[in-house]
C-alpha cells in the first residue's frame, strides 16, 4: 500500500488509528481458552479485528506475543494475517517485529515478513546502522517502519543523548541519517516516536516533515493524542497512532469484542473531530 492509498482510507474512514494485536494469553477471556480451541490467539484476533476494522487504518501484530508459543504461535500469525488480509484488504498489516542486523541478515528478515508473511511493513531497529535498513527499503509499495524516539522509559538511555560531534541527540542523527543517506523516503518508510514523547514532535517535524509517524503509547502508556497531534500532523495526516492494550484488552469478558469495538469507536471520534479541524 503506498502513500496516496494510505491517505485515502484515513479520509474515507477519518480515522488513523492502528490497532496493536498484542493478545496476552493471561488476558484472553476465559471462555475461549476454556472452548479447548487449538488456536485461541487466532480466534480472539478474529473477533477484535471485526470488531474494529471499521475504525482502523493499520493493525500491528507484535511478534513477541505469537513467537512465545512456537511453531503454533507463527502458525496463528500468518492466519492472522491471511485474515485481515481476505476480509479487510484496505486496511496494513505493520509486523511488530523490531528487527535489525548486518546486511544479509536482513535480506532474510525482509524476504521473511515480507515475501512469506505478506505483512506491508516491519518495524526497524537501526543502531546498527545502513545495514540493518537497507534491505529493507528496497521492496517497493512496503514500508520500513524505523525506530526513531520510542515509548518507554529506558529510550533516554541511548536515544536522547547527544553527540558531540553534531550536537544533536542520538535519534535526530539517526533521522538525518535515515533520509540524507539510506534513502528512507516518505514513500517508503516511516520512524517510530512515542506517544510519551510529545514535546520532541516539533523538532522530529522540523527533519521529517512528510513521513508518516507510527506512534505508540497512547491510552495505557499514558500518551496523549491531543498533545501528539498539535506538532505531529502534517497536510497528509501524517500519524499512524497505535493503540493496543487499551482496546482488545478493555474487557476480559465475553464482551469483549463488543468493548474493543466501542474503544476503537471512542478514538476514532476523536480523531474525526482532529482531521475535520486540521486536514479538510
Amino acid at each position: 500500500m503506498n502513500k496516496e492509498r494510505l491517505f485515502d482510507q484515513i479520509m474515507k474512514k477519518e480515522s488513523f488509528l492502528c490497532v496493536g494485536l498484542d493478545p496476552d494469553i493471561t488476558k484472553i477471556p476465559k471462555h475461549i481458552l476454556e472452548e479447548n480451541i487449538e488456536y485461541p490467539l487466532l480466534e480472539f484476533n478474529k473477533q477484535i479485528i471485526d470488531a474494529t476494522a471499521k475504525y482502523a487504518i493499520a493493525y500491528k501484530p507484535n511478534l513477541a506475543f505469537y513467537e512465545m508459543f512456537g511453531s503454533s504461535g507463527w502458525v496463528q500469525l500468518e492466519c492472522t494475517v491471511n485474515y485481515i488480509k481476505s476480509h479487510y484488504p484496505e486496511i496494513l498489516i505493520i509486523a511488530d517485529a523490531k528487527r535489525g542486523d548486518i546486511k544479509n541478515t536482513s535480506k532474510m528478515y525482509a524476504k521473511a515478513f515480507f515475501e512469506k508473511l505478506g505483512a506491508d511493513g516491519m518495524t526497524i531497529a537501526p543502531y546498527m546502522g545502513i545495514d540493518s535498513v537497507g534491505p529493507f527499503l528496497t521492496y517497493k509499495d512496503k514500508w520500513s517502519v524505523i525506530l526513531a524516539l520510542t515509548s518507554n522509559d529506558g529510550s533516554t538511555d541511548l536515544q536522547t543523548l547527544h553527540i558531540e560531534e553534531t550536537t544533536l541527540p542520538v535519534y535526530q542523527h539517526m533521522l538525518k541519517k535515515a533520509v540524507n543517506e539510506w534513502g528512507a523516503t516518505p514513500d517508503n518508510s516511516m520512524f517510530v516516536v512515542g506517544a510519551t514523547k510529545a514535546e520532541y514532535f516539533q523538532p522530529i517535524r522540523e527533519i521529517v516533515p512528510d513521513h508518516f509517524l507510527l506512534v505508540p503509547g497512547v491510552g495505557e502508556q499514558g500518551g496523549s493524542l491531543d498533545d501528539v497531534c498539535i506538532y505531529g500532523l502534517n497536510d497528509q495526516c501524517g500519524l499512524l497512532v497505535n493503540s493496543s492494550r487499551g482496546i482488545i484488552h478493555a474487557s476480559s469478558g465475553e464482551d469483549f469484542a463488543e468493548v474493543a469495538g466501542i474503544k476503537a469507536q471512542e478514538i476514532q471520534e476523536q480523531m474525526s473531530q482532529i482531521l475535520f479541524r486540521e486536514c479538510m
